[in-house]
């Protein structure tokens, strides 16, 4: 069996040295609780002096209220200190089986490993077998570049999602005797978390089998009911600019190399990410909510029917407590919240397929036009409540996507509108532990 066939490398694994504390150690992915620089600052205050993976990401609530590059210098620094003093230790070869039981109770699977960024590409058409599954804002993607460019090391909060029904790639390694790697509580509500080292050849085997009968194009083309088409066999879920930053830097490092063929072993090649099955019992789809800043609701409502009247379609805007009308063509549905209250926003005979892409289609145009207006993307109700009843704040709850209908969605559709769903509510967010080497 290939590894490359199936896009997959086997990492070497950094980890903290024994007697770092991981629970100080491990904080969630950086582009969570982006509003709520009030997290950020408990996870400091929790974090104090210890070795922590909070030294060595750049956490997007921060992004516009503090200094870039003496960030990114910290960042570089702590990154090298860590490596030179040893707090960081390789492992063997090999992949991490992780169980993650959140606050909740609730337990989640999933498997570590590289994926091999040549078979990638987050652009729309895109026929590779990782493709991403929301739009990508380039214009989001320098900072991030400029991280992975200045960075020594890669901890990821990617999450890549197969469609395994069968549970042939990731669950058989729960049968086998694997020797445990960690297994702490995690902070801020984070739950607890466990890792088991998955080094063994016969164990790296049956994963690329399994990842093999999935990508077989006979196979594929039954599943989804298509022919001719191109086997899509990772899907990204959570973190797909990151994803495409490093499709970035890769491709950067591949020009400025002068020796072609030596450059296409540079671990910059690969991307560490985990693994989930979306048939995953402990994996939830969780709708991303929309939050306007420095706004008026007349101002959006009006807005709204000025964008949506050319499209052949009617917006009809009914606050709490008005009858929501019975129809009989198609129309979605929006829950919006205001200082004042809420109510429901009806778009009759939509041009979009999902609400979130009508919503965003909108918010797209708003923004430029009212380059006053500011986006946030939220997730959980409570937070949406929140932010929306300060001032001149709007907040609009979506509906959630099924996660049985990703694949099949995006083989015929082609990726969503950004920021299309979650995985999980913020704390259930992936926390950094492992980290690997990007440099040679």
């Amino acid at each position: 069996m290939s590894l490359e066939n199936v896009a997959l490398h086997v990492p070497r694994i950094l980890l903290p040295r024994a007697g770092t504390d991981l629970t100080r150690w491990s904080v969630v992915a950086c582009d969570q609780f982006t509003s709520q620089p009030e997290y950020w600052r408990k996870v400091d205050e929790t974090v104090g002096e210890s070795p922590s993976t909070l030294r060595l990401i750049y956490p997007e609530a921060y992004l516009n209220t503090t200094d870039e590059n003496a960030y990114l210098a910290g960042i570089r620094k702590a990154m090298d200190g860590y490596l030179s003093e040893g707090i960081l230790e390789p492992i063997r070869d090999g992949f991490v089986l992780i169980e993650r039981v959140n606050a909740r109770g609730v337990l989640r699977r999933g498997l570590l490993v590289c994926l091999d960024l040549e078979h990638y590409d987050f652009r729309p058409g895109s026929t590779c077998l990782i493709r991403a599954t929301e739009g990508t804002v380039v214009e989001r993607l320098p900072v991030r570049v400029k991280i992975r460019s200045r960075a020594s090391i890669e901890l990821p909060h990617i999450m890549v999602l197969i469609d395994d029904p069968e549970l042939t790639v990731i669950e058989p390694l729960f049968g086998q005797r694997l020797t445990k790697l960690y297994d702490f509580e995690l902070m801020m509500n984070g739950g607890k978390i466990r890792g088991y080292h998955v080094d063994h050849p016969r164990a790296i085997d049956s994963v690329v089998r399994g990842l093999t009968r999935l990508a077989e194009p006979a196979r594929f083309s039954d599943r989804y009911g298509v022919r001719n088409t191109d086997v899509l066999l990772y899907a990204v879920g959570d973190g797909n600019h990151s994803l495409a930053s490093a499709k970035l830097f890769w491709e950067q490092v591949k020009e400025q190399a002068s020796d072609k063929a030596a450059v296409m072993s540079h671990p910059a090649r690969y991307a560490l990410v985990e693994l989930v099955n979306v048939h995953d019992k402990g994996l939830e789809f969780e709708p991303i909510h929309r939050v306007l800043f420095n706004v008026t609701p007349e101002k959006v409502f009006s807005a709204m029917e000025d964008f949506f009247a050319p499209k052949d379609s009617e917006v009809i805007v009914v606050p709490a407590g008005e009858p929501v009308p019975v129809e009989d063509k198609p129309v979605q549905s929006i829950e919006y919240l205001t200082p004042e209250g809420r109510g429901r926003i009806l778009i009759r005979n939509p041009r979009w397929n999902l609400e979130v892409g009508s919503l965003q289609a909108f918010l797209d145009v708003f923004c430029t036009d009212n380059p006053g207006a500011e986006i946030d993307y939220i997730h959980g109700d409570d937070v949406v409540a929140d932010l929306s009843s300060r001032g001149s704040a709007m907040g609009f709850l979506l509906p959630v996507l099924s996660k049985h209908d990703l694949f099949k969605t995006i083989i015929l559709e082609g990726v969503l509108p950004r920021k299309a769903f979650s995985m999980g509510h913020a704390d259930e967010k992936r926390y950094y532990v492992e980290c690997r080497k990007i440099v040679p």
